[in-house]
């Protein structure tokens, strides 16, 4: 079996996708280290299946963080005994590329979004030329590329012409449990994730002054970290928003089937959210959680196998508003969607997308 690099930008403790794809791999024989960054704030790390490494940067954000840490990165993979490397975002595939040409070993994309379409790259030309650069020097030298959805996919392989495969974000199915009656007011509204520019957070408090038999928990941390906790106190909602701060995956996962509503809200600001699949809409079904989000094209199909979500059209408060009492006052619909996601969640799962994982390996090893 082969001796497998994955090469991320964050600290991994948070990362579900890359714990989830690396286990995998780790299951089917590999070898894997799992290569991350050191930050003041992490926490040590706990065993798994694979070995992890971190490293630690002087730079912490732009481009002097993204240059030393493509340096760090690709000395180290120039150094480790590997058979190949999986890079993951065009942060990464940098290092990656020219430590697999140095090498000669075969490299695996995995774009966990559209990066030259987020919102904080969108509207710098230059940053954004930067990593297109980067992505069509790159991508022709990849043995295999995967991404989280079909239409990403698509995009990817007519704009780059190189072929990408779907694994997507789908969460590792939850013991069978018993779906509880749907929890009593005050009802709990939850968003997990990051608290980053373009994930609709800003507009979902301005909605709960209007929701007042509601609570809204947000479970994670970001960039708009202290900028959103100002804003809940302008607005005065006291108590009605927790910030849950960062939680580690299993406390999570125990926390997600406590709420009412999931929200998975995004801003149009670039194509990548456009034609997003997140994972956190995923681990809202697996709770059995209905979900408030996007009426984009990815949440439009899967509404179409299993219709676990209330779609909205444009993110305002006035919308996120609508959509909530609408639930509230119509306790029917609401309870269709519940049972629609207790269906689904039977289904959207790492156990069922893993064998897809393996097979895109395979084949950039050369093992099928």
């Amino acid at each position: 079996m082969a001796r497998i690099a994955l090469t991320v930008t964050n600290d991994l403790t948070y990362d579900q996708r890359m714990r989830r794809i690396a286990t995998s791999l780790a299951k089917a024989g590999h070898q894997v280290v799992l290569i991350g960054r050191q930050l003041p704030t992490s926490v040590p790390l706990q065993a798994e299946r694979y070995e992890q490494q971190r490293l630690r940067c002087w730079f912490r954000r732009g481009v002097f963080f993204y240059a030393e840490y493509n340096l760090r990165l690709c000395w180290l993979l120039l150094r480790l005994p590997i058979d190949a490397v999986g890079a993951v975002d065009l942060d990464t595939l940098l290092a990656a590329w020219v430590a697999t040409r140095l090498r000669r070993k075969p490299i695996v994309f995995d774009a966990h979004e559209y990066f030259t379409e987020v919102p904080e790259v969108v509207h710098r030309p230059l940053v954004r030329w930067t990593w297109e650069t980067i992505a069509r020097l790159c991508l022709p030298g990849c043995r295999r590329a995967y991404t989280v959805g079909p239409a990403l996919a698509g995009l990817f392989t007519q704009k780059y012409g190189v072929p990408f495969e779907v694994v997507r974000n789908l969460p590792v199915a939850l013991p069978t449990f018993q779906a509880l009656s749907p929890p009593p007011p005050p009802y709990v509204l939850l968003y997990q994730g990051a608290l980053n520019e373009g994930r609709g957070i800003e507009c979902a408090l301005e909605a709960m002054v209007h929701l007042p038999d509601c609570v809204l928990w947000l479970a994670g941390e970001g960039d708009l970290s202290a900028a959103l906790r100002a804003q809940a106190e302008q607005l005065r909602l006291g108590e009605r928003v927790r910030f849950l701060g960062q939680l580690p995956p299993d406390v999570l996962r125990s926390l997600t089937p406590k709420s009412w509503l999931g929200l998975n809200l995004l801003e149009r600001k670039g194509l990548s959210y456009y034609y997003s699949l997140a994972n956190k809409f995923f681990d809202y079904v697996q709770a059995g959680v209905p979900v408030l989000t996007m009426n984009f094209p990815e949440y439009q199909a899967l509404q179409q196998q299993y219709p676990v979500a209330y779609l909205i059209e444009e993110l305002t408060p006035t919308a996120v508003v609508e959509a909530v009492c609408y639930l509230q006052h119509n306790p029917e619909y609401y309870e269709h969607l519940r049972s629609a996601a207790q269906q689904a969640r039977k289904v959207w799962t790492w156990e069922r997308e893993e064998p897809t994982l393996l097979a895109v390996w395979a084949q950039a090893l050369g093992t099928t």
